[in-house]
């Protein structure tokens, strides 16, 4: 995991609420605290500072809530429970937006999710991890979850990108991945979870699953099934679309979808800044694209739609009529 780059004086302060709560303060960790206080005013302003921003009203915890449903019970727990560690106390503090502007505004990107993150992916980079449980999750370029495994639940927060995971079979315990639009429950299953635009996409590749939005409505999806969670409601998509998993090989299978969506898919894998014109963001696509050559992918997208592609740098290419 990344180091978060935090002035000295506030990572300081964060030790020290880790030490406090770590367990009942002796008076020789009292005195050393006391002691670190006295010894600059920076000291004092970081820590009431921190302890009134955790002992506020949460109205922090409650935007979290927005952004990733289900985080703030589990925020307060972690930032209050007698034992833990400076990461554990900085990933939550940081992810409220305890820590000021400048880091909030990171934490809320993709890349302050991914530096945030439990797990995650970089640029072009995919990767398998075995979980504690014994499950097998892969994860798509440039993307990051959350793990929350006790021996009351197996939970997993997609904060942003696509993840493929097989599930080690456990009754007491069903596996469940959350998305800012719901829950994806599975007992002894493989499925894929993409997080989208405003929706998060669920595909079974193996057996079933059954897909939750938290306002209640929820959708049972057998093998070859998909479907859609938008805010308040789930959408099924037709036909097999397990298709969609051919990520895992360095594959982009496309058998009908609009340009736009297509580039979305390239994006992990490219470099800089990648246009879409409005007037061929909705060219339908078919077609085997290879993910670790995204040049090579659009040189065969102008080739076969009525498109040019145009590189002003590595940094910069835009997608218009031809």
């Amino acid at each position: 995991m990344s180091k978060l780059r935090l002035d000295p004086v506030s990572e300081q302060a964060i030790d020290w609420m880790v030490r406090l709560r770590a367990g009942t303060p002796d008076a020789a960790l009292q005195e050393r605290f006391n002691a670190w206080l006295a010894m600059d005013p920076a000291h004092a302003q970081a820590w009431v500072t921190l302890q009134e921003c955790i002992g506020g009203s949460f109205d922090t915890v409650r935007a979290l809530d927005r952004r990733v449903p289900g985080q703030a019970g589990e925020a307060r727990q972690l930032l209050l429970q007698p034992h833990g560690s400076r990461r554990d106390a900085l990933r939550v503090i940081a992810g409220l937006g305890l820590l000021g502007g400048g880091l909030w505004l990171g934490a809320r990107s993709p890349l302050g999710d991914s530096i945030l993150a439990d797990l995650h992916t970089g640029r072009g980079q995919r990767q398998d991890f075995k979980l504690v449980d014994g499950s097998r999750l892969s994860l798509n370029a440039d993307s990051a979850v959350d793990l929350y495994f006790d021996d009351k639940q197996r939970l997993v927060i997609l904060r942003h990108g696509e993840l493929v995971i097989q599930v080690a079979a456990d009754p007491q315990r069903p596996l469940r991945v959350r998305t800012a639009q719901g829950e994806i429950r599975a007992l002894g299953t493989r499925f894929l979870v993409a997080k989208e635009q405003d929706a998060s996409r669920v595909v079974v590749l193996q057996h079933s699953v059954e897909a939750r939005l938290f306002d209640g409505p929820t959708l049972n999806l057998q093998e070859g099934q998909s479907a859609l969670l938008y805010d308040r409601q789930i959408i099924p998509i037709a036909g097999d679309q397990r298709h969609r998993s051919n990520w895992l090989s360095g594959r982009l299978n496309v058998l009908d979808d609009p340009l736009h969506q297509v580039v979305d898919a390239l994006r992990p894998y490219s470099r800089g800044f990648l246009r879409v014109a409005p007037e061929v963001r909705n060219l339908r696509v078919q077609g085997v694209f290879p993910l670790n050559d995204p040049d090579r992918a659009f040189t065969a997208l102008a080739e076969t739609l009525p498109i040019r592609v145009d590189r002003y740098s590595p940094w910069v290419t835009l997608i218009r009529a031809r």
